[in-house]
Formats: structure tokens, C-alpha cells, sequence
């Protein structure tokens, strides 16, 4: 008897921890917080102050926010102490013998820029987990928009596969050989018409053919350390601004096209024009500076394999993947269909195709929906600096936003403000983009050229020297930006 009394309150006590847990759920949970607005006229101190005071959780959000993007900025240095501590190890077991080393593993996989962001989602879910409850921060997860990781991912794959590459290439090769056929002539038509195309086959497709070719016709030449980061800051910045002579290729633009009801031709005339002369003029600059370098590296032979010729039908079926990836780029379920199908046809092509490279565009994928989540949280504090500023001091500030935050998190934020001027949504976008070069994070495709290109560079790719490769040209377009502001 004592036994099934002590059963039957075990029981009602799960049944009412049960009934608990269901009421919570069941209850509306405004998450994440809604900011407080305090009018345009408050400082911005007080409107952080009282959007913490109200919700503490984004104080928190904020300084994970922050730590992720200095363990990003840290990440060099981190791959370079876990190459001296394998170095060490090595010489302390010359005959190649060594015991697997826990440590510098798991120092390289802190180093791996694309995983940072995903690893600092897990004390954020902790956090939302301790001021809410597991089930709010699940739902949280659920309602974040991964089309953009997943569309990375698809046209990373498919832009990367030998048939694409090779027509790229030969497209390109007409035009390189108007100028020679050289190291710099390949050079300058690569950082030249692979960010204009991106506004056709999008920003990602773009990176993706962009440092893939110049991983073969430049990068494997063996340029000087100054010359691979300046070429480096170019192709980041150039596809940033390349993408909007259209209103769909780049992700800044297609947050805001349809509420702002820019169309493809007022894209190209307001911002289409401005890019292509900031492009060409920051290319010939570098051009220039490092001409007597361009002209040592010297072109190599290519080999039986480089001149294997793919059926045409086979590419023509690429492309039309291709395009189909773009047309249907913010329909997940779609994507996912074409890339089965795709991965089916690339195994029953598979004597002209190379190996299918997955790696590279899972990271990428990780690193971007790592970034959505964070920075799918940071609202409160971008959107107040936004809506107090005059626009050319709103176009530095958008630059200068973006160089640690998505672009298309800052146009999206501005997207979601009433009453804004023609003036200061062109400032906001001409910011936006302008700044997209000048970190990894800055822009969603430079995560696929990072890691396309990382191999090239001594333990990875510093942020501080793609800052500063990157600042010639984004000052560039910025001077441009700001002097047909007075015009807009």
C-alpha cells in the first residue's frame, strides 16, 4: 500500500510538472525583446539604457555578440600558436612518431573562422535558455530566415564544379588575351568583370568563379605577401559594390528592393554606375602600384587535364542549374530539390567533372547562419544610430557598422523605419555596400572567398591586413558615394 501511495504521488507530481511546463509554452513569449522607443529626440545613452533596463537578456546578446567577433579577429592568431605547438612537437619526435595531440587540435578548430559564430550560438541559447525557457529559445532558432546560408551553400557548390569553371574561364581568356595573356592580364579582367557579373549570377556565384580563378591564373604564381592581401581587399570590396547593378544579386539590395520600390534600372543608374567607375578606378591604381611585380610572375603550362575539353551539352546543363539556383534562390525547399538533382547528374557525368567539393561550402553555410542568429539580435542599438544621423555622417556610420555585421543586416534594419528619406536610404545602401570588403563578416560572400583562398596565405588570412588591403577601395567608393549624395 505504501508503495503504490508513494507511485501515485510520484505520478501526480510528474503530471503536474507536465501541466507546468505545457502552460508555459502555451504561453506568448515576445521574443526577441521588442526595443523601446523613446522618441527621435532622445540621446542614444538613454535608449540603451532603458532597452537594458527593460530587457537585460540584450545586454548579454550584445557582449557574446561581441566576444564571437573578437575570437574571430583572433583566429590568426590562434592557428599560428597551434602551428608552433605542432612544430615544437615534431622536432621533439623527429622520427615522425608522435602521440595525436588533443590540444593543437582543438586550437586548429578554434582558428577555423567559419565555425566561430556557430560556436558562440551555443552560451547564446544558454542565455535566452535562462531568461525565458528551452522552448523559447528553440522557437527562436525556428523563426530565423536561413534562405541566405542555404542559397550560399547551393551556388558555392555549383559554381565551383569544373564545367562552370572551365566556360568562366574561357569567357574570360578572350579578353585576357586583347591584353596579352599575362599573369596581370588575367589579373586585372578577373578583379574587373567577375564583380560585375555577380549582379547577373549574384554576389556568392560571383566570389565563388572569381577566387577560384585567381587561385589558378594569379595566386598559384607565388605573389609577395602585399601583393595576395592587396589582391585579396580588392576582390572583397569589388564584389561588395559589383552586385547592384541589379535589384536581386546582392544581399543588401534584395532586403530592401521590394518595400523601397527600386527596380533594375534604378539600381543601375543610382548605384550601378558609380560601382563600375570605383572598380576601375581602384583596379588600375593597384594595377599600377604593382605593375613591375605582376609583370615577374609568369605564366605556366597547363597540363593535359587543364586542356580537357567538357562536353558542351554538359555545361549548358550547369548553367541551366545555374540560373535555376538563382531564379529560385529564396525558395528552400526548391534550392534543395535542384541540388539533388544536380548531385545526381554530377555522378552520372562524373569522367568529365572533378570531385564534388562539400567542405567548403558547409563551413560557409555555418559561418552565415551563425551571423543571421547573432546579429538577428543586435536591432536595438544599429537602428537608433540609423535614425539620427545626417547622410553623409549615415553613410560613414553604415560602413563603418557593416565591417562587423552582416550588410544585410544593416539595409534590413533600415527597411524596418517608417518615413525615411530617398536621401538616407541611399546613404544607408551606399554604406552598406561600400564597407562589405573590409572584414570576413562584412559581406555574405567573402566567407566562400576566405576560405577558397586562405591556403595562400601564412596561417590564414589576418583582419588586419585585409583591413588594410581593403581600405584604399572602399574609401574609393565612399568619395564617390558622398559627392553624388548632394545630388540624390
Amino acid at each position: 500500500m505504501v508503495f503504490l501511495f508513494c507511485t501515485n504521488d510520484l505520478i501526480y507530481q510528474i503530471l503536474s510538472l507536465k501541466s507546468i511546463i505545457e502552460t508555459r509554452i502555451m504561453e506568448p513569449v515576445q521574443f526577441p525583446p521588442k526595443s523601446v522607443f523613446l522618441g527621435n529626440d532622445a540621446s542614444l545613452g538613454s535608449v540603451f539604457k532603458a532597452n537594458i533596463q527593460e530587457h537585460p537578456f540584450l545586454l548579454y546578446s550584445l557582449i557574446i555578440f561581441a566576444l564571437a567577433i573578437i575570437h574571430t579577429l583572433l583566429a590568426h592568431q590562434i592557428t599560428q600558436y597551434a602551428h608552433k605547438l605542432a612544430n615544437k612537437k615534431a622536432k621533439e619526435h623527429p622520427e615522425g612518431k608522435h602521440e595525436h595531440s588533443f590540444k593543437i587540435e582543438i586550437l586548429h578548430f578554434l582558428g577555423e573562422v567559419e565555425v566561430i559564430f556557430a560556436i558562440w550560438v551555443i552560451p547564446l541559447l544558454l542565455v535566452i535558455t535562462f531568461f525565458n525557457d528551452w522552448h523559447v529559445a528553440v522557437n527562436f532558432l525556428n523563426t530565423v530566415n536561413f534562405d541566405e546560408p542555404l542559397f550560399v551553400v547551393v551556388i558555392m557548390i555549383l559554381a565551383s564544379t569544373k564545367p562552370v569553371l572551365k566556360s568562366a574561364e574561357w569567357c574570360l581568356q578572350l579578353i585576357a588575351r586583347l591584353f596579352g595573356g599575362s599573369v596581370a592580364a588575367w589579373w586585372i579582367v578577373i578583379l574587373t568583370f567577375c564583380p560585375i557579373l555577380g549582379s547577373f549570377i549574384t554576389e556568392p556565384g560571383a566570389m565563388t568563379l572569381g577566387a577560384l580563378l585567381l587561385k589558378r591564373q594569379f595566386y598559384e604564381k607565388g605573389p609577395s605577401k602585399k601583393l595576395a592581401y592587396a589582391t585579396l581587399g580588392l576582390l572583397f570590396v569589388n564584389i561588395s559594390i559589383g552586385g547592384v547593378l541589379t535589384n536581386f544579386a546582392a544581399p543588401p539590395v534584395l532586403m530592401v528592393a521590394k518595400k523601397w520600390a527600386w527596380s533594375n534600372s534604378f539600381m543601375f543608374f543610382h548605384f550601378g554606375i558609380k560601382s563600375i567607375v570605383a572598380i576601375l578606378i581602384s583596379n588600375f591604381v593597384y594595377f599600377g602600384f604593382f605593375l613591375k611585380e605582376l609583370k615577374t610572375l609568369k605564366s605556366e603550362t597547363h597540363t593535359q587535364a587543364d586542356n580537357e575539353i567538357v562536353p558542351i551539352w554538359i555545361t549548358v546543363i550547369h548553367i541551366c542549374y545555374l540560373a535555376a539556383v538563382v531564379f529560385f534562390a529564396h525558395y528552400p525547399v526548391v534550392l534543395i530539390g535542384i541540388l539533388f538533382l544536380f548531385l545526381a547528374f554530377q555522378k552520372a557525368t562524373a569522367p568529365h567533372q572533378d570531385q564534388l567539393a562539400l567542405r567548403g561550402p558547409l563551413l560557409v553555410g555555418t559561418f552565415l547562419a551563425g551571423l543571421i542568429i547573432h546579429g538577428s539580435l543586435q536591432g536595438w542599438w544599429i537602428e537608433p544610430i540609423i535614425t539620427r544621423l545626417a547622410p553623409g555622417p549615415l553613410m560613414l556610420a553604415s560602413a563603418a557598422l557593416t565591417s562587423f555585421n552582416d550588410n544585410a543586416l544593416i539595409t534590413y534594419l533600415s527597411s524596418l523605419i517608417n518615413d525615411l528619406s530617398p536621401t538616407l536610404k541611399y546613404a544607408v545602401m551606399s554604406g552598406a555596400v561600400a564597407g562589405g570588403g573590409l572584414t570576413v563578416i562584412a559581406n555574405a560572400p567573402n566567407p566562400a572567398g576566405q576560405f577558397l583562398l586562405k591556403d595562400h596565405f601564412e596561417d590564414g588570412v589576418a583582419p588586419l591586413n585585409l583591413f588594410a588591403a581593403a581600405l584604399f577601395p572602399t574609401i574609393v567608393i565612399l568619395i564617390i558615394s558622398l559627392f553624388l549624395v548632394r545630388f540624390y
